[in-house]
């Protein structure tokens, strides 16, 4: 309207804390994922093997259903760390897929269209914007990691008891840390590689072959060509592998032995894994890398020559 009429009058209404600004960046992005029926479907194929689990579980307590499914409980799988470790693992990759469909396009389409001045011509900082997009993942990951995979544990102390409960509350602990864990890194690792690539396709593309291409050079030419298990520290796989192994109390140093001729004499080399706290300083460092490469990265303007 015309200055002249002096009719204008700011805003009077409720504001929004601070705090909580940046979830008006996840509001928007959950319209736009769950538009696609495909991703839909696939994001509720991944609770299928949850559903699988919660069978298991109930049925090592129903002594009903075992006598009419003439099943013998020794014959089902024991429940415990082994068993919410292999479920951690098989969630795990459900979520790298989601990641994978969901992560590369949240910032490299802004960076394309140049929307970042009008993100952050507002009372809205590079870090709130960084932690906006990536909450996207992060609550998305979630529901289909470390929250479902509780959920599963306090069912099981519900059915066993409280003793079991507080013989096993390491094993609640361990669900969290590996699921946030591996949630923050494929959060980390899709905005990096979103922020570096503005196309859709190149970007998933690399975030591929920086999971895949590593692990296949880590196995191929460092274990096998030097006989060793220090190729591990260089794939995010083995990583969270080695990682969630020693939080749920099955990690073994001794990764195998192998048996050797050399000269006519025969000789045993015991092959070891890389130690838990060489994976942590691995992972501690790949994502202080990616939140260099954010920090670098997404910036109001850039000035190109």
């Amino acid at each position: 309207m015309a200055v002249y009429e002096q009719t204008y009058k700011p805003y009077t209404g409720p504001l929004t804390p601070e705090w909580s600004r940046f979830l008006i960046i996840p509001r928007h992005a959950f319209r736009a994922v769950f538009k696609s029926k495909l991703f839909t479907a696939f994001y509720v194929l991944s609770f299928l093997p949850l559903l699988v689990e919660a069978v298991l579980i109930y049925l090592h307590h129903n002594v009903t259903a075992l006598a009419i499914m003439k099943v013998n409980a020794r014959d089902l799988l024991v429940i415990d760390g082994s068993f919410f470790q292999a479920f951690v693992y098989v969630q795990g990759i459900f979520a790298f897929f989601v990641g994978l469909l969901v992560g590369p396009p949240l910032v490299s389409r802004d960076l394309r269209n140049n929307a970042l001045p009008l993100y952050l011509c507002r009372p809205f900082s590079r870090t709130e914007y960084v932690l906006g997009k990536m909450s996207v993942l992060l609550i998305l990951l979630s529901w289909i990691t470390w929250i479902p995979q509780l959920l599963m544990f306090l069912f099981q102390s519900y059915l066993e008891g409280f003793t079991w409960f507080r013989q096993n509350l390491w094993l609640g602990s361990a669900i969290v840390i590996a699921g946030i864990v591996w949630v923050l890194l494929l959060a980390l690792l899709s905005q990096t590689v979103s922020a570096l690539l503005k196309w859709r396709i190149v970007a998933s593309a690399a975030m591929l072959g920086i999971v895949f291409i590593p692990s296949v050079f880590g196995s191929v030419f460092i274990n096998i060509l030097f006989q060793t298990k220090l190729g591990d520290l260089v794939s995010l796989f083995a990583l969270m592998g080695h990682v969630t192994s020693g939080l749920f109390g099955t990690y073994d140093r001794v990764a195998g032995r192998l048996t050797v001729e050399d000269f006519d004499v025969v000789r045993e080399i015991i092959i070891t894994n890389p130690p838990l706290w060489a994976c942590w300083t691995a992972l501690f460092l790949f994502c202080a890398a990616c939140l260099a490469l954010l920090s670098w990265k997404v910036k109001a303007y850039e000035v190109v020559k």
